[in-house]
């Protein structure tokens, strides 16, 4: 299911995507690290073939269409990398940050994910899923894509964390169990912004 590096050549057709801090505020996952070790943190670049970085993101991978995950690739996971940490959200949702995927444990040496996961507690290459769908009430497993309300369009950030340990959590974690997990492992991050309007 999770593809390795030599399949990264063939998959990465869009260019490389900027970091926007806008969308991380919310969930840094750092506790209390100081100032210092922050500055340290690498920044891993991620990509979909799907969408390039800020344009829209297609209906399939929608709750208008078949909502299949998007395909998705990265580089930078450093040395010393155990464990490598997914969160999809959606922070113009007028309740607040409305969570749409938490995968973890992915691999450290993955460098991508394939169309399509299957929305399953746990995947063959080991990794977990965690709960989504809600400000503060979680109840579906796996990626439930963009299904903003009509008018204005909304972002939805992949956010990638490369961490120094696996995390072990059970699967079904929220994503605030997971973040509280991550305090003082990340080692990378990086993020994909795609955009969707109804």
């Amino acid at each position: 299911m999770i593809r390795k590096s030599a399949d990264l050549v063939r998959s990465c057709v869009v260019p490389l995507v900027v970091v926007v801090a806008v969308c991380w505020t919310s969930d840094r996952a750092r506790g209390g690290e100081s100032a210092e070790k922050e500055a340290k943190t690498m920044v891993l670049e991620i990509t979909s073939s799907a969408f390039d970085a800020h344009s829209a993101i297609p209906a399939k991978h929608t709750c208008d269409g078949e909502d299949l995950s998007p395909a998705l690739a990265w580089t930078g996971v450093p040395e010393g990398a155990k464990s490598l940490v997914l969160i999809m959200d959606d922070p113009d949702a007028p309740p607040g940050t409305w969570v749409h995927w938490v995968l973890y444990d992915l691999p450290a040496d993955a460098s991508g994910l394939p169309e399509g996961l299957p929305k399953k507690e746990k995947l063959e290459s080991g990794a977990a899923q965690g709960l989504c769908w809600g400000v503060n009430s979680f109840s579906r497993v796996g990626y439930h894509g963009p299904c903003p309300p009509p008018g204005l369009p909304h972002r939805y950030c992949f956010k990638l964390y490369a961490l120094d340990a696996v995390l072990g959590l059970a699967p079904r974690a929220t994503k605030p169990e997971v973040v509280k997990a991550m305090e003082g492992h990340v080692l990378a991050e990086g993020e994909l912004i795609g955009n969707y309007q109804r």
